[in-house]
């Protein structure tokens, strides 16, 4: 099969060829009006699929299509065959590449240059050499480990882009889509996305229809590949047992999916009942039929706010020690210009999470209050107490407040005046967009792999990026020249040098010479530096020491001249004409032709390389000089550094040790200046003085500038400097402002009025933790370390957790561009996919952009985002950071735990009906001595999970707490618990002994829900408070009144964990495992069977006798009959092993038609030993060894063994069943 489709490669290639040679055949949309399109007759066939698609791209020009054999006289040799005008000899294309080449070619889908176009053809040999040989004999049942080999290399180019090559659809993604079969979507989540972004494009669907994605992963079959020739027999018959099989299979997995009601979309249910703002939720009216989230979450976070729950002072006085410690964690402060997205959910789910009996602290930024950042901080706002989060409101801060903004000053001035901020003219990140320098986390790196045209603002065509120009500098008096290679050519008019390494051999003649520079005529040295790579092209590197920071660098250490060639706003300056005043995007153009006039251009390569791009304005950013201050960081990294190596600062997890050591142990000195309209405004003064002693000074001279806290301040400090009158003083702030990270990295301690002594800064600073992503380890936490310790001799907190970057479900970084960003309001509420796209279109994005992230949203969520509630996302976010580094989070996980809610939601309900009106719990939890094994096993299973969230908490361990608490209410609880405990309540009347049994079961089932619901409080505070407060109180009148204020429970408090009772436990369940996978065997549904469990020993089969309710519930058995091994088993018993201890003898005579099921049994037998004896003669060939691989052959022996275990199960079988009869 291989073979032949190779040679279908081939005659594509050369039918190609034959087009490009001859050029009489024009590529027009007159002539293809008038195509015919000659195709297979099945609709899979991948040759015939690839054209189809590639037609639809061109729709004014589509050809005719035809699924019969092209006419004789064309001489046409395979089919796809397309025949444009007349059909003459010079008019036929022939195979699958040439015919999809063209038609895509006409349709604009080939690449936009030659270099594209070469991309493409790259990808169209991949699809036809590589991935289809291996997609069909995934078909034929060979191995999969080559498919995902290809696949993965497929997912590794798809990463960084959204198609193959360019940013739109070519006959290459048409190629590789139409090629893929099936594969695991967990290993290749980019080919995922990017085949269910194609496969979405009406072009395909035109073709394809609807295209579903199988439980599998990726789904097409193209069965007839490579044959276009009529299907034997035996080939129909077996396709269409596969399709036979596939129908099973895909009605199994929806009786699987009605099996389980309560994954059915469950109804909006509202709180209906008048509430004023502030007053607690009606408790009285009976619970709803089911959980919804809108009837949960109303109205519970205005009371507990108002009642003060989230405050430190309730309960207790803060200047009064707690035993308990206090804990204080203050929440990272947002853009207050723009909203939360799931990220800083992530963030904010936890504060309730982290804190538990403590006098608790937790700190919201506050909102500004003007105009459109007091909307968007309003909206935080609102995002946050829909998240739940347990904040301290009357202590909300904003970085601008007059209290924040005195200790900003405050901070700056002390600084300033011990030397540790400085002025300085140095190389920044600049935005001509801006006109602002920006912070590194403002920066994004975009990596190209070659040449690529991307947008600038301010430019209407996009800019080439991506290349290498070679140049050559002329040597003064010298007939040799130096050749130099730049990615940035207009930079070359700022060149003050060429630099070459000390030991390099090719230039050491040129030492002391000099290189003329071609439009300034200046001469410019060579200087010998060990910088220079001379491995990299010429070894010959130009020097631009103001535009470049190795350059920089280069230019201090050789005392260059440093020539700044552009203004803030990206315009040239301090260069010849024509170039002067130029857009520098201009200039590049300019300056490559006026090399290539000169006759001194080499050559223009590919270059894979990394632009920076601003963050904000999308700008390309340029390194530029500038006087600007900054914050002498070496000594304070030391100290940082030093924190964490002497254990005195915790970081966890601790894999980030190294992130932290390598930036605090190398740090680099920190500019603060921002050119922005909004910010804290340095408080720094430009000293001029009107004497003619004293000289003027110059702006990067840090002499002349004196710090202060007000104007006169400054004037008396610059008075006694210089020392003259006041008078002759004459002031210029700075009109710069500080960078945002500064006034962030004092915030822990200016929020409590530092430098002001009061009650606050001395009981809740230093805090106890610090919680926020590892993206701004370096940017926020190590600079708050380093400003507390600087001005407070205290580290600002004990702990750093730092959680993952949450990314889509298929690995991508959240980006507008991509429409993956998610608002957690929209997970919490539902949005639908209209609703999506109108957040769209109210952004800023671009309008090739927004359609892109258009289509990315109608891929990720093509019915929108369902409601999800805030429990289900703030349990998913604590689950998830399981994943180390990166949450790649998955909306229908989220919706998962809304349906475990739900579960919940139910088995209150259930426990509230059992307990009865007049239950009183028992005024402490404890045993009484009186309780069951189920009893017994349940409450050690809580007390594990108490031990477990315990352990886990010190820990910060959320997905080991989430786990613990999932596993005992949905597995423990709901699933074997309280199905187990049904027939004690059935029988509760029938007399005294079956009265207090009931009683002593349902105190247990108080306490695992009261515990219970305490234990998953802080991950889900809503679902749990309107639970909580529908049970009855141990303590009416003592017992705090939320449950958000409860003790978290402690493995002390409930030490019942048995080991002895946990293993017997799952012994049993063992056995009623078995029971059930017998009853499923034999299709036994609502009948029971009487049970018999031969048990290897007298111990076993006590326990069996100790346990036999449980079995027989659990099991759905008729009776439990417990037999040691020398008792008899009744005739006609199906048989399974639970363990070495247990044999499961389940009685089924009378239950089944047993002449039925032997005759299937017989028929399953008869296939089985056909299969075997066709593979035992594959096996038995002379040359099945040689020719065969080693893993066939390990696969063909696997099979083998299998079948013959299933043979021996199948004749076991039929011999029970005749004994039955």
């Amino acid at each position: 099969m291989q073979c032949r489709h190779r040679s279908n490669c081939t005659t594509s290639l050369v039918s190609l060829s034959f087009q490009r040679r001859n050029k009489s055949i024009k590529i027009n949309s007159k002539l293809s009006l008038m195509a015919t399109l000659y195709v297979t007759h099945h609709p899979d066939d991948f040759r015939s699929l690839l054209p189809l698609i590639a037609a639809e791209f061109n729709p004014s020009s589509r050809p005719r299509v035809l699924t019969e054999n092209p006419p004789g006289s064309l001489n046409a040799r395979c089919r796809p065959t397309l025949v444009l005008g007349t059909g003459g000899p010079d008019s036929v294309l022939c195979g699958s590449t040439a015919v999809s080449w063209y038609l895509a070619f006409q349709g604009k889908r080939v690449g936009s240059d030659l270099k594209q176009q070469s991309q493409v053809w790259q990808w169209l040999s991949f699809a036809e050499n590589e991935l289809m040989p291996v997609s069909c004999a995934v078909l034929h049942q060979s191995s999969r480990a080559e498919l995902m080999r290809v696949l993965k290399v497929l997912d590794q180019a798809l990463a960084p882009r959204t198609y193959l090559v360019g940013e739109s659809i070519t006959v290459a993604d048409m190629a590789v889509a139409a090629s893929l079969e099936q594969s695991d979507r967990k290993a290749v989540t980019n080919v995922t996305r990017w085949f269910t972004t194609c496969i979405n494009q009406p072009q395909f669907l035109n073709v394809l229809g609807e295209v579903k994605l199988s439980l599998a992963g990726l789904m097409l079959s193209f069965q007839n590949l490579v044959s276009g020739a009529p299907k034997t027999e035996a080939q129909l018959k077996k396709e269409a047992k596969k399709r036979e099989k596939l129908e099973k299979f895909q009605q199994k997995k929806e009786m699987e999916k009605k099996a389980k009601p309560e994954k059915k979309e469950l109804g909006v249910i509202t709180y209906n009942i008048q509430t004023p703002l502030g007053e607690k939720k009606d408790v009285v009216s009976s619970l709803p039929d089911s959980y919804s989230p809108q009837y949960v979450e109303a109205a519970w976070y205005s009371w507990w706010e108002k009642q003060g729950f989230f405050k430190p002072e309730y309960g207790r006085n803060i200047s009064e020690e707690n035993p308990k410690g206090v804990f204080m964690m203050c929440i990272p402060p947002p853009n207050v210009t723009g909203s939360l997205h799931l990220g800083h959910a992530l963030t904010n789910v936890r504060p309730r999470c982290g804190t538990r009996d403590a006098t608790m602290l937790a700190l919201p930024p506050r909102r500004s209050g003007n105009g459109r950042t007091s909307e968007k901080g309003d909206r935080i706002y609102h995002q946050l107490r829909k998240l739940g989060s347990s904040l301290d409101w009357d202590r909300a801060c904003f970085t601008m407040d007059d209290k924040l903004s005195y200790a900003v000053q405050e901070a700056f001035i002390r600084l300033h005046e011990e030397g540790v901020i400085y002025r300085s003219k140095r190389l920044v990140n600049w935005s001509c967009t801006l006109n602002s320098a920006i912070s590194d986390i403002e920066v994004d790196k975009k990596e190209l792999t070659g040449r690529t045209l991307l947008p600038v603002p301010g430019y209407k065509e996009k800019v080439e990026f991506g290349v290498l120009v070679s140049f050559a500098y002329k040597v003064v008096d010298s007939d040799e020249e130096v050749v130099v290679a730049t990615t940035r050519i207009e930079t070359m008019l700022g060149d003050t040098a060429v630099a070459v390494h000390p030991a390099d051999p090719r230039y050491q003649h040129l030492k002391g010479k000099m290189v003329l520079h071609p439009f300034s005529d200046s001469k410019m040295p060579i200087v010998f530096d060990d910088f220079v790579d001379m491995s990299f092209g010429t070894g010959a590197v130009k020097i631009t020491p103001a535009h470049d920071h190795n350059d920089y660098e280069v230019g201090v250490r050789h005392n260059l001249p440093f020539i700044n060639i552009l203004d803030e706003s990206g315009l040239l300056i301090n260069v010849p004409p024509p170039f002067l005043g130029m857009k520098r995007f201009e200039a590049r153009k300019a300056v490559l032709q006026a090399l290539k006039d000169r006759g001194q251009f080499k050559e223009t390569k590919d270059n894979p390389m990394v632009v920076p791009v601003c963050s904000r304005s999308k700008d390309i950013v340029e390194p530029l000089l500038k006087p600007q201050w900054y914050v002498s960081c070496t000594d304070m990294g030391k100290q940082a550094a030093d924190a964490v190596r002497e254990g005195r600062l915790k970081i966890i997890p601790d894999h980030h040790l190294k992130t932290w050591f390598n930036w605090m142990d190398n740090i680099r000195d920190w500019c603060i200046s921002r050119q922005l309209w909004w910010g804290h405004r340095i408080p720094a003064y430009f000293v001029t003085v009107d004497d003619p002693s004293v000289n003027q000074g110059e702006d990067i001279d840090g002499h002349y500038w004196v710090s202060g806290r007000s104007e006169e301040e400054a004037r008396a400090k610059a008075a006694k400097r210089f020392n003259v009158s006041t008078d002759k003083i004459t002031l210029k702030q700075d009109e710069d402002v500080l960078d945002t990270w500064f006034s962030s990295g004092i915030f822990p301690f200016s929020i409590f009025g530092w430098p002001n002594e009061n009650q606050d800064l001395n009981v809740f600073y230093p805090g106890t933790l610090l919680e926020t992503g590892h993206d701004i380890l370096f940017f926020w936490v190590a600079r708050m370390v380093m400003m507390g310790l600087k001005l407070t001799g205290k580290l600002p907190f004990k702990e750093v957790y730092l959680h993952a970057v949450v990314r889509d479900a298929h690995g991508r970084k959240m980006s507008k561009s991509l429409g993956n960003v998610i608002d957690p309001l929209d997970v919490i509420s539902g949005i639908s996919l209209e609703g999506l796209h109108a957040q769209l279109m109210e952004s800023n994005l671009d309008p090739l952009e927004a359609e892109k992230a258009k289509q990315g949203q109608k891929s990720d969520y093509p019915s929108g985002i369902p409601e999800c509630g805030t429990d289900a996302l703030r349990f998913a976010l604590c689950a998830y950071t399981s994943q180390g580094r990166d949450i790649n989070l998955d909306v229908n996980r989220i919706l998962g735990y809304r349906f475990f809610c739900n579960k919940l939601w139910n088995a209150v309900k259930f426990t509230m009906k059992t307990l009865g009106d007049n239950f009183v719990p028992s005024a402490k939890a404890q045993l009484s001595g009186e309780e069951s094994v189920s009893d017994r096993w349940i409450l050690s299973r809580l007390s594990a999970a108490v031990s477990l969230c315990d352990a886990a908490f010190k820990a910060y361990d959320f997905p080991t707490i989430t786990t613990s608490i999932y596993n005992f209410w949905l597995y423990e609880l709901c699933d074997v618990y309280l199905e187990s405990v049904k027939p004690v309540f059935s029988k509760a009347e029938d007399d005294s002994v079956s009265q207090q049994q009931a009683g002593v079961c349902r105190q247990t089932l108080y306490t695992c829900l009261e515990v219970g619901l305490r234990l998953l409080s802080p991950l889900m505070p809503f679902v749990t408070e309107e639970l909580y407060q529908r049970l009855p109180r141990r303590q009416p009148e003592s017992d705090p009144p939320s449950i958000c204020i409860t003790s978290y429970p402690e493995r002390e408090e409930f030490c019942w964990n048995s080991e002895e009772v946990d293993r017997d436990m799952e012994f049993i369940m063992t056995v009623v495992k078995t029971i059930r996978s017998l009853r499923a065997d034999y299709n036994l549904v609502k009948a029971r069977a009487d049970c018999y469990l031969q048990c290897s020993d007298s111990e076993t089969a006590s326990m069996v006798q100790k346990y036999s309710l449980q079995i027989e519930t659990l099991s759905y058995s008729q009776a439990v009959v417990p037999l040691t091994s020398n008792q008899a088993v009744p005739q006609g018993c199906a048989v399974a092993i639970a363990s070495d201890r247990c044999t499961v003898n389940l009685l089924l005579k009378g239950l089944i038609d047993v002449e039925k099921e032997v005759s299937k049994l017989k028929t399953k037998k008869s296939d089985l030993e056909k299969q075997m004896e066709k593979l035992r003669e594959k096996m038995m060939k002379s040359d099945y060894v040689k020719k065969v691989p080693v893993k066939v052959q390990e696969q063909d022996a696997e099979k083998l063994r299998q079948s013959q275990t299933e043979l021996e199960k199948v004749n076991e079988a039929i011999e029970n069943f005749l004994k039955m009869m």
